[in-house]
């Protein structure tokens, strides 16, 4: 796989990280490290052309986010999209040949294995098909050599990088395209240690970037913590933060300082009033806009942690409890509050993989900073606060393993959550509600599923509002139910005021609740933005906009179902 030596003001250079904090590799990336390329094109490039709406930056842009891929033929010569006419099956074999002169044979592959891979996910039951070629790009010139030949041709272009995203994001288009994988993009490129900056290539993992911080012995990090596997890119595509959002933000506030989009959003100076801050209109448009190849991310010391459980009777109580805690005098020093229910628990212990038992309850998980001596007198104050909201245990982690092991239960919320029965698939959504009624929206989908007999678990960003659900089924059969379930409980979030995803992104799953929760206005807005970025449709064609209006809304603006 591609390496470059990594510049740093130290004058050393990071290797590559080959350690468990890389996190879950998918099948693809897996594959794409063994890919060659093909003489002969995969059967998708000899099929039709491409159909559906996204986005192309005119001349080159990469961007890393996560995401599936489609593939498919249909007898149609060409293809049109709200956005744009893609070429014809014969404007897709010339350009996938033109990259196979383009770029060299390791960076091109047809193979089937490859294209499918890249293509579909175990992690999303929205629609899938494979890519007609994949391109290993390993640098911003080979981006921009790709999309040159994709403009020419008008072929879609569908970016990839982690797989681990949710909502049919990397998907491949129904007739043909090229999947760009960012992946052997991986790279810190330069560390400014006195303004606490770096500048990464966009298929680095954030695991993989705060564990090559620590080797070099600087004491900042990366803040931004959503699931293991996640790269730069791919947050930046969907937007996602974590379980530190609480203390730290989210990706859309200020620790993403500027993007290598062919252009360059910005200096990299902390403040601008120089024009718009065209960063946050890539974040969140999940590669319907351009290719993230660099990004320059701001970075924050690190601080010592620990971590404490405490176990509640109910959601209501916990939530109630951490609302006092986050304005107490104990409330600065919370780096994460993460709210779990009793089957979330209870999976834990099924799973077997802790050292710990839990009590099967509705339980809180607090991740407390600052010095050894502050952290056991903020504990003190939240176990008393705990206890005035009806707690029933408290627990604060005896050491620094301890605390890791703990928290490690809490991050693997996917694995253990499968636990739950044996031999099973998991959906996994999330939405996000004003943080006052993330108990209302906790209990009353907890009620509903049981009320559907759907084995799930629930973890919660108690602190802002967020809450990712994971459903837990056997049989394909059951995947409408699931998808019924999901809708829901977007309804619920979007009549509290609140949104159809806090992290995961809109990709295919979530895009039929934009007009009810945005309104027609902001919908076209961010559909014409994308016609003048990108006015032959052709990047990541499909995802994000919706086609329409939900039926039965009207489009009166955020929140307002017809009645």
């Amino acid at each position: 796989m591609f390496r470059r030596a990594i510049t740093t003001s130290r004058s050393r250079i990071a290797q590559p990280l080959n350690s468990k904090a890389s996190g879950a590799v998918s099948e693809a990336r897996i594959l794409a490290r063994r890919s060659a390329s093909t003489s002969a094109p995969h059967p998708a490039a000899s099929g039709p052309s491409s159909a559906r709406n996204f986005v192309n930056l005119a001349v080159g842009v990469a961007l890393g986010a996560g995401g599936l891929y489609l593939f498919g033929g249909s007898s149609s010569s060409e293809k049109t999209s709200p956005f744009g006419k893609f070429g014809t099956p014969d404007d897709f074999k010339a350009a996938i040949a033109e990259l196979g002169t383009a770029l060299a044979a390791n960076k091109v592959s047809t193979d089937p294995e490859v294209v499918k891979a890249h293509g579909f996910s175990a992690n999303s039951y929205h629609p899938a098909i494979a890519h007609s070629v994949v391109i290993f790009p390993e640098s911003t010139e080979d981006v921009v050599a790709v999309m040159k030949i994709a403009t020419k041709h008008r072929m879609p272009v569908v970016a990839y990088s982690g797989g681990t995203s949710l909502e049919g994001h990397f998907s491949g288009i129904e007739g043909g395209c090229i999947c760009v994988d960012m992946s052997g993009m991986n790279h810190i490129i330069k560390l400014h240690e006195d303004d606490a900056d770096v500048v990464v290539q966009s298929g680095i993992g954030w695991e993989e970037l705060n564990a090559q911080l620590k080797e070099m012995n600087y004491p900042y990090f990366f803040p931004l913590d959503p699931g293991p596997g996640a790269t730069i890119g791919g947050m930046v595509g969907t937007g996602c933060s974590g379980t530190n959002a609480v203390k730290y933000g989210t990706a859309k506030s200020h620790w993403f300082i500027n993007l290598t989009v062919v252009i360059k959003t910005r200096s990299r100076a902390r403040k601008s009033s120089a024009g718009f801050d065209l960063t946050k209109i890539f974040i969140g448009a999940e590669g319907t806009l351009g290719i993230v190849t660099e990004a320059t991310l701001r970075l924050t010391p690190l601080v010592p942690t620990t971590v404490a459980v405490a176990h509640f009777p109910d959601v209501r109580k916990a939530a109630s409890a951490v609302q006092e805690v986050l304005t107490s005098t104990a409330g600065d020093s919370i780096q994460c509050v993460e709210l779990v229910d009793d089957h979330f628990m209870r999976a834990t212990n099924l799973f077997g993989q802790s050292h710990h038992k839990y009590l099967e309850k509705d339980s809180l998980f607090f991740k407390i900073q600052g010095s050894t001596s502050s952290q056991k007198e903020n504990a003190k104050i939240i176990q008393g606060i705990v206890k005035k909201h009806g707690g029933l245990t408290f627990e604060l982690a005896r050491s620094k393993e301890e605390a890791e092991e703990l928290w490690h239960d809490r991050k693997f919320a996917l694995w253990s959550g499968m636990a739950l029965v044996p031999g099973s698939k998991a959906w996994s959504t999330d939405v996000c509600v004003p943080v006052s009624r993330l108990p209302d929206l906790v209990y009353e989908t907890k009620k509903d599923l049981a009320e559907h007999s759907i084995v799930s678990t629930i973890v919660g960003h108690v602190g802002d509002g967020n809450f990712h659900a994971l459903l837990v089924f056997k049989d394909d059969e059951d995947i409408p139910k699931m998808h019924d379930a999901v809708k829901r409980m977007v309804d619920r979030a979007i009549g509290m005021e609140g949104t159809c995803t806090g992290e995961h992104g809109v990709g295919l799953g979530k895009k039929e609740y934009l007009y009810r929760e945005l309104g027609a206005g902001t919908v076209n807005l961010m559909k014409q933005i994308k016609r003048t970025v990108d006015p032959q449709g052709i990047m990541n064609p499909g995802k994000l906009y919706p086609d329409s209006p939900e039926d039965g809304f009207q489009v009166h603006g955020p929140g307002h179902p017809k009645h």
